[in-house]
């Protein structure tokens, strides 16, 4: 007994040590209650990201290891580098413009798409090391930081409702309504309603549980086979260093790393900003652990890259476990633990169907829309770029398109208004890089 108090007090104190508990005024159960609370709210992507990326021809159980081993890492090291208590993982958006854009829609291999993640990933690390990143980020007008974010929802949420069924193709229209008497589209509808409700009602993983509630249905209705819940983890050999880096520096897929490089900028530094004030973190002066979770959030992007996953970055779902408490490193190390865990559970994760993962996704597309009461609805050369943004990524079915559209715009008209002064240079770079593309090289 005497032992158990003692190994208690030295694990105790050992934390405190490493994340400083007292001086944020927290304690271990607090911070591991937190991390649950952040784990059950994102552990979604372990069966969204190998489905998406299993579309564009990956190995769904590489991927599947790729995701909990590079959540694991960049979370670990964002926890003991940083102390923060924010958790990272494929990013939701840029794993669907990997499969759909890149690999499907432009033809590009998925090793190649890959190489693209490492080099914006390099790129992404550099601009942070020589403090470039946070120059960047200030120069791009707000409504277009805006847009992005609205525009990617828009993008999942036209994928989302593929994936169920809903929509279908149509030579007339182009889309139309799908079959509604499918169980795979009933059981979709179904599990949508379920993750809302459940959100509302505060049910901690509601997501998860609404995909796991349709995967479930889907043994009985919807003619699936299940393949038990654990095992030994599959091989991450086939993703594992496959990625092509000099197929990646080609001309034509260029603007694949722009398009990866500015959006991990935007959505990695936003959602690191807006957690860390939510936890009271962001003290002026002492940014010497944003810094640090800069550096951590930029180096997880190339590390996922060479384990076989798309774009890793910060995870807003992280505001859930700073809701409950969470102020230090130690709640992201719990998710990080939680994650590596997740590795013996393969085989339900093989046997979660697109149209249980769909839910989730329209889910997340529309608490996306919501950054458009952000936006200057007063100022017609702030909204309508910013409109161009968000409706061109689903209508031309590409993230790329959408900013390239959307930079452009912004540019013209506030020259042709005469308030060119107003436009950061940086916006002006973007607008010519993309322009230029359209001109000179075509494309997507």
């Amino acid at each position: 007994m005497e032992q158990a108090i003692a190994s208690a007090s030295a694990g105790h104190g050992l934390a405190e040590r490493l994340f400083k508990l007292g001086e944020h005024g927290t304690d271990v159960r607090t911070e591991l209650l937190a991390g649950l609370t952040t784990f059950l709210t994102m552990a979604y992507i372990v069966f969204v990201n190998p489905s998406i990326l299993g579309d564009a021809g990956m190995p769904k159980g590489a991927v599947f290891v790729a995701t909990c081993l590079i959540a694991a890492l960049g979370t670990t090291i964002m926890g003991l580098y940083a102390n923060y208590p924010i958790a990272l993982a494929p990013g939701m958006g840029l794993n669907a413009y990997f499969a759909y854009v890149v690999v499907l829609g432009m033809g590009y291999k998925w090793q190649v798409a890959l190489g693209a993640v490492f080099v914006s990933g390099c790129l992404f690390l550099l601009v942070t090391l020589t403090g470039l990143r946070e120059q960047i980020v200030k120069g791009i007008p707000h409504s277009l930081r805006v847009a992005i974010t609205v525009g990617i929802g828009m993008f999942l949420a036209i994928i989302a409702l593929k994936s169920a069924g809903i929509v279908a193709a149509s030579k007339a229209t182009y889309v139309t309504l799908g079959d509604l008497h499918q169980p795979s589209v009933v059981l979709a509808v179904i599990g949508f309603f379920v993750i809302v409700v459940l959100d509302k009602l505060r049910v901690r993983g509601a997501i998860l549980i609404g995909i796991l509630l349709v995967t479930l249905l889907s043994f009985f209705f919807g003619g699936n086979t299940f393949a038990g819940v654990f095992s030994a983890p599959p091989s991450i050999a086939p993703t594992f260093l496959a990625l092509d880096i000099r197929g990646a520096l080609s001309a034509g897929i260029l603007n694949v790393v722009l398009v990866f490089f500015l959006v991990e900028l935007f959505d990695a530094t936003g959602t690191l900003m807006g957690v860390a004030k939510r936890a009271g973190l962001l003290v002026p002066g002492k940014m010497d652990r944003m810094n640090k979770a800069l550096l951590a959030d930029s180096g997880a992007i190339f590390a996922g890259s060479l384990l076989g996953t798309s774009s890793t970055t910060a995870y807003i779902e992280s505001a859930s476990g700073v809701q409950a408490g969470g102020r230090t490193g130690l709640t992201a190390v719990t998710v990080a633990l939680l994650f590596l865990l997740c590795l013996f559970i393969s085989p339900l994760a093989g046997s979660v169907p697109a149209y249980a993962t769909a839910p989730a996704l329209f889910f997340v597309a529309c608490l996306m829309l919501r950054d458009l009461v952000e936006l200057e609805w007063d100022d017609s050369t702030e909204v309508v770029p910013a409109a161009v943004t968000a409706l061109t990524m689903p209508f031309t079915y590409s993230i790329a398109n959408g900013l390239a559209f959307g930079f452009i715009s912004y540019a013209v008209l506030k020259l042709f208004t005469g308030r060119a002064r107003e436009v950061h240079y940086m916006v002006w770079i973007i607008a010519a890089v993309f322009l230029y593309k359209f001109a000179f090289v075509g494309g997507h």
